[in-house]
């Protein structure tokens, strides 16, 4: 866990009176981004169910997509269109594209979106805004500069360390996730600030256990299973990978526990200050 001493100073924090989209795909990283926030409250927003955290004139909006772009994408337009804020954050776990350890916190101040046909688009996060100006100053106060920069998000779950190297290599892009571009594509249409900030889950030269696309298709559940019951190693693999996950998890509820903290320190400050 990341010791209070070390995160920025409250002059590096905005003033109150935002509203941050907090968007993540699975249970698990929703399990995270929740633990750091309380109390929350439910909130229905354009048929979208969300928990809503509100501190000092600050309000986070915490939304759990489901995995993959497209959920990411009709997630997002729905709550976009229906709701305007002042900063979108795409968060979760992340494979690392560079070498750090497990639970180091990466953020994205660019995404290059890979299709199924290898095809490449950079979509740049260009959308201005004093909040993301904030954030950014915020992280660059607690991450070191190597991993902040360029994301890649693919269709499909890439699970071997050759693939890793190879968009790596190519696009010069320090992590990958699968929703980040299609939330910075819904960011850009309704001209929202923009930034991703993600843990490490895996790392570049290491496999996954097994193919977790399996389990993205409709009828890939028992397939999947067959897998792991005919290969006792991808137990181990699993294992490890859960253990991995534990890690970016406390790490990832470390940052917004103590990045929440901080703001609503702040709003008690401006608000005792005499004006």
């Amino acid at each position: 866990m990341t010791p209070a001493g070390l995160f920025p100073p409250l002059s590096l924090i905005g003033q109150p009176g935002t509203r941050v989209a907090i968007f993540a795909a699975t249970p698990w990283e929703m399990r995270a981004i929740r633990s750091a926030f309380h109390p929350l409250v439910k909130r229905t927003v354009g048929g979208i169910q969300t928990l809503v955290h509100a501190a000092e004139e600050q309000e986070y909006c915490l939304v759990q997509t489901g995995v993959g772009p497209e959920k990411a994408r009709q997630c997002a337009a729905r709550l976009l269109d229906n709701q305007s804020f002042s900063l979108i954050i795409s968060t979760g776990f992340a494979c690392a594209l560079i070498a750090v350890g497990i639970g180091a916190l990466l953020v994205g101040h660019e995404v290059v979106h890979s299709g199924e046909e290898g095809t490449e688009s950079v979509l740049p996060i260009s959308v201005p805004g004093e909040e993301r100006d904030r954030m950014v100053r915020y992280t660059q106060a607690i991450i070191p500069a190597v991993r902040m920069g360029r994301f890649i998000s693919t269709d499909q779950v890439i699970g071997t360390a050759r693939e890793k190297r190879a968009f790596a290599d190519k696009t010069q892009a320090i992590g990958l996730d699968m929703e980040s571009a299609a939330l910075a594509v819904e960011a850009n249409r309704v001209r929202t600030p923009f930034i991703i900030i993600r843990t490490v889950s895996d790392l570049l030269d290491e496999d996954l256990p097994l193919d977790f696309n399996l389990f993205l298709r409709p009828t890939g559940w028992l397939k999947g299973i067959g897998t792991v019951l005919a290969a006792p190693s991808c137990l181990l693999g699993l294992g490890r990978l859960r253990r991995q996950s534990i890690t970016a998890a406390e790490a990832l509820t470390d940052f917004f526990r103590q990045y929440a903290t901080t703001r609503a320190h702040q709003g008690r400050e401006r608000a005792s200050t005499p004006m």
